[in-house]
């Protein structure tokens, strides 16, 4: 069910990059609007950011095998930060040729469009609340790239349709500076997808580099493994990221006079707690150090 889930939204996303990113630049390029086009090629570079986000879901289902042991989490990561670098190269490409448009003739503007624009924003706006939405649901670091592909796709229309429409009231009311509006609302936005871009690949970037999950959640994992009788220490306590799930890592002190039997089975009731309380953790791995009385009063 959640696989089914997470496919379809990948694959509506797919399908609306591609239908808008004829839309712009078809619009774009019959009424010389920049930053229609540019937003147009942004969305070519959504295309193939979506294309990666559908690939490195589907490998990061996989089972753990001989060779990936913990599980194949990491490719959705991996997939989010290489949408981090094509939103990046996007938001490059948009911002370099806004600002060559403002060193031409300034174009006419026309209300089409200023409607595909409007149209391009509305969409994006639905999709991006859905696909964010299941992407939450469930953990999917690909989806959750893909929402905010769409995100950065919002600012970039609501720029458009701002610079479209000053454009609009240019040429209406003969004020000669607003037909750069649309140039201008280019460069703006591409300093926003840039700054989503850096955001998003910097989270991914920490990830891939086993950045430790917050300290609020081992605060959690800690208060459910105090809370088994037998645990006198909590010698060592970490947890990571591995793409749609988590992995914890403890190191504990129980009596040392109880049975190996007696200790596994403490170590079964620590991994059901925590993984009953909290359903992104994929694997506890607990460690039991033996503890004395009097290594406590010492």
């Amino acid at each position: 069910m959640k696989k089914t889930a997470s496919m379809l939204a990948i694959w509506i996303s797919l399908a609306s990059n591609i239908v808008l990113t004829a839309i712009k630049i078809i619009v774009g390029l019959l009424f010389n609007s920049q930053v229609l086009i540019a937003d147009g090629i942004h969305n070519a570079g959504d295309v193939i950011a979506t294309a990666t986000a559908y690939s490195s879901m589907r490998v990061s289902s996989k089972p753990a095998d001989v060779d990936h042991p913990y599980g194949h989490g990491k490719a959705e990561v991996l997939g989010a930060f290489i949408v981090a670098i094509i939103l990046g190269l996007a938001a490059i490409y948009m911002g370099y040729h806004s600002i060559h448009a403002l060193f031409e003739a300034a174009g006419e503007a026309h209300i089409i469009a200023l409607c595909a624009a409007i149209v391009s924003l509305v969409w994006k706006q639905i999709l991006y609340v859905y696909t964010m939405r299941i992407g939450k649901q469930l953990n999917s670091k690909g989806l959750i790239a893909t929402a905010y592909d769409h995100l950065a796709d919002v600012y970039a229309s609501i720029a458009a349709s701002v610079g479209i429409g000053l454009a609009l009231i240019g040429d209406h009311y003969n004020i000669s500076y607003l037909a750069y509006g649309d140039p201008v609302a280019g460069i703006i936005v591409s300093f926003l997808v840039l700054k989503l871009a850096y955001e998003m690949g910097s989270e991914s970037f920490d990830i891939l580099m086993e950045r430790s999950v917050s300290q609020a959640y081992i605060e959690q994992y800690a208060a459910l493994i105090r809370g088994v009788p037998e645990v006198k220490r909590i010698d060592r306590l970490r947890a990571r990221e591995h793409g749609h799930y988590i992995l914890v890592d403890a190191r504990l002190g129980i009596p040392g006079q109880l049975s190996i039997q007696e200790g596994h089975d403490i170590s079964r009731s620590i991994k059901q707690k925590i993984k009953e309380a909290h359903s992104d953790v994929d694997e506890v791995l607990v460690h039991l150090n033996p503890w004395y009385e009097e290594q406590a009063d010492a």
